[in-house]
């Protein structure tokens, strides 16, 4: 076992299990992708750290725990088509491809787009569509998705996500609040929209979806 492999599943028992991911699925997902494979080369040997690796200013991959209690919550099926709101260098649509039919990885920052190309291609995931656009704006014309995961925290999450969303849906992302952070999931159903928090956790806003200033006089 190399030294990679052993420090993944270090992720997977030290990590994961010990805070509710009992999913098998969500757990294989987490112990065949190589989180190292898409860091640079800088920060490979700190890959499995239970901590938010920041990969450029103002983004990161987040933390495998918050993470995998997240996907857990999104219930993937195999059928599934997800969208992932900020894939950065593509970590996380591997992992959701793992389980979801398609996934559309969606990043604004054109070097990070191409990197998550180029490091989908070298671990062999075919599964997955890298596109450029606005993270906020979604991807309304690959849509609707039965998931949604956004790869960082929202103050406030733009209707146009929502929208998104197929009848049945399920949204998954950190909601964050007077710099207090929580697991959270939206799901549609008939037509009507739930939301309800999951479990505490502190992962970095994304870009854009910080809490907008109040209008004054």
């Amino acid at each position: 076992m190399t030294e990679a492999s052993a420090a993944r599943q270090h992720m997977i028992s030290g990590q994961i299990r010990p805070n509710r991911v009992t999913d098998e699925r969500v757990i294989d997902a987490f112990a065949t992708v190589p989180r190292e494979a898409f860091l640079p080369k800088a920060l490979k040997g700190v890959a499995y750290l239970d901590e938010d690796l920041q990969i450029k200013p103002g983004r990161y991959l987040m933390e495998p725990m918050v993470m995998a209690r997240l996907v857990q919550a999104a219930g993937i099926l195999n059928s599934d088509v997800v969208l992932d709101v900020g894939c950065a260098t593509g970590y996380s649509s591997a992992i959701l491809a793992k389980l979801a039919a398609t996934v559309v990885a969606l990043e604004e920052d054109g070097e990070l787009a191409k990197t998550a190309t180029e490091n989908l291609a070298r671990v062999e995931i075919d599964n997955v569509a890298v596109i450029e656009g606005s993270l906020t704006g979604g991807a309304p014309k690959h849509g609707p998705y039965q998931v949604i995961f956004l790869s960082g925290a929202a103050s406030e999450l733009p209707a146009e996500l929502i929208d998104q969303l197929d009848e049945g849906g399920r949204l998954v992302f950190v909601r964050q609040e007077n710099n207090v952070g929580h697991g959270h999931i939206i799901t549609k159903t008939g037509g009507l929209v739930g939301r309800r928090d999951l479990f505490d956790a502190g992962t970095p806003l994304l870009p854009g979806f910080g809490k907008k200033p109040a209008f004054s006089f």
